[in-house]
């Protein structure tokens, strides 16, 4: 993996203003921080007043006082992250919310020689590899590589602990759109099967008797004769690979699901999208929902089923024209 070289330690002084909290002097004389990250630098020992180190954030500073701010070397960054498109559906200082393209894994793994999500979202959110130690920093859920749609992740230390909680807690709410083989029966209903590791293939996930806990409720938004059918599907639980399994043990894989079903003429890649995401955003306590629109792959699929065979347009969805 070919990267550029990271930057050197860098020092950056400023003269004090007006009387203030240091914290709040360091983020308005370094646009590039945000409250909380200058705060949390200057309890790290990273800010010094007239050549002392200060670690408490609500010192008051006045004007005339040198305040130093030690900036950290960053570590290198792929090229290729750079260019990688980043859609926004919200950002603050604590959180950002994406909506994913397919084809884009989430965050690196061993053997894993390609540019993933979270090194995209460090190289324009520098602020991102700061969270932790790890090369995960911001990661508070994730997505599978071909599955697209809005996903949220933490710019700040603060707003990751919160963001998982409510994952952990399942406080959050998730709404999918899946073309999926088959006409279902019935039109609505609820998996609540267990899953782990598949016994005949561990790369794989299965319904097993002994796994975890997993529950997925679904509902058909329409239906394309006998041949496929678009579904909301709400999890209840975040396996790995929850609602492709559990559509496949029902009799109905995911579309372009060449893992746990059949490749499609419809669709290059399993015709699985994020739809809609609720959580509460660390930066106000609000609760907000973010919806990703179906992405152009999955549009041109449930137009040809629509011209096979004439359905009225569920009015979540509409034309899609």
């Amino acid at each position: 993996m070919t990267a550029e070289a990271g930057s050197r330690p860098e020092t950056r002084r400023f003269e004090v203003r007006a009387e203030d909290r240091l914290d709040r002097a360091v983020s308005l004389a370094v646009p590039a921080l945000s409250r909380t990250q200058a705060r949390r630098w200057v309890e790290e020992g990273r800010v010094r007043v007239d050549g002392a180190t200060a670690t408490k954030a609500s010192t008051l500073v006045v004007a005339g006082q040198v305040v130093e701010v030690e900036f950290p070397a960053t570590p290198a960054v792929d090229p290729r992250a750079v260019g990688v498109p980043l859609t926004v559906l919200y950002e603050d200082e604590h959180t950002l919310i994406l909506d994913k393209q397919p084809g884009l894994v989430v965050h690196p793994a061993e053997g894993l020689d390609e540019v993933t999500l979270i090194e995209a979202v460090a190289a324009h959110y520098p602020e991102v590899r700061e969270i932790d130690d790890s090369d995960r920093g911001g990661v508070v859920h994730r997505l599978d590589r071909d599955t697209s749609g809005v996903i949220a992740l933490a710019k700040s230390a603060e707003a990751q602990f919160i963001l998982k909680e409510q994952f952990r807690l399942r406080e959050t709410t998730k709404a999918y759109l899946a073309l999926v083989e088959g006409c279902p029966e019935p039109p609505e209903g609820i998996i609540d099967a267990p899953l782990g590791p598949d016994p005949t293939a561990p790369y794989r996930r299965a319904v097993v008797e002994h796994g975890q806990s997993a529950k997925s409720q679904y509902r058909v938004l329409e239906q394309y004769g006998d041949e496929a059918a678009l579904l909301e599907v709400r999890i209840f639980t975040g396996r790995t690979h929850q609602i492709r399994v559990h559509l496949t043990a029902v009799g109905h894989p995911v579309l372009g699901d060449t893992l746990y079903g059949h490749a499609s003429d419809a669709i290059g890649r399993q015709a699985l999208h994020a739809w809609r995401l609720g959580v509460t955003l660390a930066s106000n306590g609000a609760w907000r929902e973010f919806v990703a629109p179906l992405p152009e792959d999955m549009r041109a699929a449930v137009r040809a089923l629509r011209v096979r065979h004439p359905v009225r347009p569920a009015p979540e969805i509409g034309a899609l024209a």
